[in-house]
């Protein structure tokens, strides 16, 4: 089941996930309620194929929820948007080979993009080995998605511009051991770990490309831009988590006073106008965010492809929205007084979170 667009999380659904969030920070993997409720409201497979069993959701609904799940906690978000994410890539494999994995019990994709191993030509598939980084979810993944450098005979297939070619595979989790080495302060609950692959044969039907053109599932979810599904669903996350601050922060400023003055820090006129500008400027960012997502979508359903116009656009609003987030949390942050420096109060894990998740390199403004 999964929500409308209009009410992307239940009341009920808010409550579990809000109530395990910590236990899951201080066990650094998601809480066993929340694997479940992930699995059971069919949000990892909900970019995947219909024909494969997926829901195949509008991207403006997908990103709304994202943001939903991230503005309760944010490893839940993370985890739920690049392991979904992953599932995306089901609408570039053989249909066949997407139904397969798609109806596997419990299914999740997780992965990584670096192109960090190699892909061997051998016979009618590959032999895949490397080592991959930050994979979210890791430990309940049941495939796994990376990049690799193909070679035949040991040396590197070259691009049309001579550089290495790197193609997409999907290998099965029974093929890849985990490494354990996210140690990171924030979204501690991800479990990002890392992972290799040590000479697995796959056949030639797990490897896939992702462009447009080459999808072989047929709706607009398939011919929107790679990158821009990425930059909006990674800002909104980012988004989530920034807003969940900012009201967090509010509380702790209204119980705080300010010893020079000895007022209530709320009243300080200069405060109260820097969070009213906060807040007004990320209202502001996120509402053109979605303005340029809703019709960037409604482009590609009916149709059309995006221009590079379009796409700069979809970029620089989510890179802005994640400026603004930025900005709000770090200015926000030293009114907040000493409890949200206390590492088991939920604005602390929240502020963690929000600066780990905000290094994604497609994150840098610069």
């Amino acid at each position: 089941m999964i929500q409308s667009a209009s009410a992307p999380l239940s009341t009920r659904d808010t409550q579990r996930i809000a109530s395990h969030a910590a236990l899951a920070d201080a066990a650094r993997f998601l809480h066993p309620v929340h694997q479940a409720l992930l699995h059971r409201r069919g949000w990892l497979s909900m970019l995947a194929p219909q024909a494969s069993g997926g829901a195949e959701l509008p991207l403006p609904q997908v990103v709304r929820l994202e943001e939903a799940v991230a503005t309760i906690d944010g490893s839940l978000g993370w985890v739920l948007t690049l392991c979904a994410g992953a599932g995306w890539f089901a609408g570039f494999l053989e249909p066949e080979l997407a139904r397969e994995i798609i109806s596997t019990r419990r299914v999740c994709l997780g992965g990584s993009g670096a192109p960090t191993g190699f892909a061997d030509e051998d016979g009618d598939g590959y032999r895949i080995s490397g080592r991959w980084d930050y994979a979210s979810g890791a430990p309940m993944a049941t495939h796994f998605t990376l990049n690799a450098v193909l070679r035949r005979h040991g040396q590197p297939l070259l691009d049309e511009h001579g550089g290495p070619r790197i193609r997409a595979f999907l290998v099965p989790a029974a093929q890849v051991q985990l490494i354990p080495s996210w140690n990171s302060l924030g979204m501690r609950a991800s479990a990002s770990h890392s992972y290799r692959i040590d000479d697995a044969w796959v056949s030639k039907e797990h490897g896939f490309t992702i462009k447009p053109e080459a999808a072989t599932a047929a709706g607009p979810l398939y011919r929107y831009p790679f990158y821009s599904l990425a930059y909006v669903t990674l800002a909104a996350n980012v988004a989530g988590m920034a807003s969940h601050f900012m009201q967090l922060a509010q509380e702790c400023i209204r119980h705080r006073r300010h010893a020079g003055q000895d007022l209530p820090l709320i009243e300080v006129p200069a405060v109260a106008a820097l969070l009213h500008n906060k807040q007004q400027a990320f209202a502001s960012a996120r509402s053109h965010f979605y303005t340029v997502l809703d019709d960037s979508w409604a482009k590609v359903a009916a149709g059309e492809t995006l221009t590079a116009a379009d796409m700069n656009e979809v970029q620089n609003t989510s890179l802005a929205l994640t400026a603004v987030s930025r900005a709000a949390v770090n200015e926000l942050y030293p009114l907040c007084g000493l409890y949200a420096a206390r590492e088991d109060s939920v604005i602390n894990r929240v502020w963690r979170d929000f600066h780990t998740a905000s290094q994604h390199p497609l994150l840098m403004s610069l």
